[in-house]
């Protein structure tokens, strides 16, 4: 009998110790994050449909991204344009990242000063549209819409001082 523990011994030992040192295995993993500068958007430039002349039909002023205005029914553009601009921003970001851009969907109502008469502004679009790009961390965005123009509006400078919102977020 001594004889087989003394045989037998070795090999318990190796089986206990192949059992044991396989029970557990373990490994490591590391975590990282990266912080983006954060995008930013700024109005460098208020939307302006310039003067405008009417008469007794309806009509619309259409202001485009680019700045530039066409005249529709009542509506008509005099040869003294005023101040004529659309809304125009500046927005930052991290190198040439893309974003979502969201404009106004619903209408937006200015007031005479002064007065409670008033016009509505909808048909918002923008140059880029939809989505932008930065180049090299910037890019402009410019904002037209269409102005609503009623028969016979009562003369006056009309305005929001809320001002619409315009938002964008990285893709």
């Amino acid at each position: 009998m001594r004889i087989l523990i003394k045989l037998l011994s070795p090999v318990i030992v190796l089986l206990l110790t192949a059992i044991t040192t396989n029970a557990q295995v373990s490994t490591t993993a590391t975590s990282t994050a990266t912080i983006v500068t954060p995008i930013a958007i700024s109005k460098t430039a208020d939307m302006n449909f310039g003067n405008i002349a009417v008469n007794t039909a309806l009509g619309t002023v259409v202001l485009t991204p680019a700045g530039t205005r066409t005249a529709t029914g009542g509506a008509t553009l005099p040869a003294t344009n005023g101040t004529v601009t659309a809304a125009a921003f500046a927005v930052t970001g991290l190198g040439s990242y893309t974003y979502a851009i969201t404009i106004p969907s619903t209408d937006y109502t200015i007031t005479r000063v002064s007065g409670s008469e008033t016009m509505v502004v909808n048909t918002f679009t923008s140059t880029p549209s939809g989505t932008g790009a930065l180049s090299s961390g910037s890019q402009t965005l410019s904002v037209g819409a269409t102005l609503n123009v009623s028969a016979s509006q009562v003369a006056g400078t009309y305005t929001n001082g809320t001002g619409f919102t315009v938002t964008v977020n990285y893709n």
